[in-house]
């Protein structure tokens, strides 16, 4: 997708201006964990307990901006074999399509082949990915914090973007940008007018 592109990229998969659009992307969570700045008093040195084991998994989260919506599921690694079951409930939950960056696991043939249209965003480009904006409220939220077990941080998050999933105008305020209405606006002039 080009500078500007995402109109002709939605036209290109046969989108509507009605239809719903996710930005997808991943996060790794883990149980090592990462210090957050904290306020304290001046000069006492603030010191935070720091987990430092190696056991995580895969946050997978599409968001459509413009109606708030949040879809989220779990997967152990991300491998393509672990997508198509989630893709496939994305799909069925009334997505049309899904605009994902180019990772190897996202461009497999088993994951092209669930039927879901993936547009993809530029390499390097995370500030074009709404997901990535809810990534950094999911890890305000959590990291800083010392967790007995992965399954209790994954719980933290899945009650955090419940929480967020409840209030569809927090959602749009973080990740309704007005280049993604705009885009889909301008499908809109492209559709062919009625006689």
């Amino acid at each position: 997708m080009e500078k500007r592109g995402l109109t002709a990229a939605l036209a290109t998969v046969g989108l509507r201006p009605s239809s719903v659009v996710g930005f997808a992307d991943e996060l790794r969570l883990g149980l090592r964990g990462t210090t957050r700045r904290v306020w304290g008093r001046r000069g006492v040195k603030v010191r935070q307990r720091l987990q430092l084991r190696y056991d995580w998994c895969y946050l997978v989260l599409a968001v459509d901006a413009r109606a708030g919506t949040l879809w989220w599921g779990w997967v152990p690694t991300m491998r393509a074999q672990e997508l198509p079951p989630l893709l496939g409930w994305l799909r069925d939950s009334g997505v049309a399509a899904l605009v994902w960056d180019g990772a190897p696991s996202h461009r497999d043939a088993e994951v092209r082949g669930v039927g879901l249209p993936l547009i993809g965003l530029p390499p390097y480009s995370p500030e074009l990915n709404p997901a990535e904006r809810l990534f950094e409220e999911v890890r305000r939220q959590v990291e800083g914090q010392v967790y007995a077990t992965l399954d209790a941080k994954v719980s933290a998050v899945d009650a955090f973007l419940e929480d967020l999933d409840a209030d569809p105008a927090r959602v749009r305020q973080l990740c309704g940008w007005a280049w993604i209405e705009t885009a889909f606006e301008a499908l809109a002039d492209d559709q062919p007018k009625a006689a």
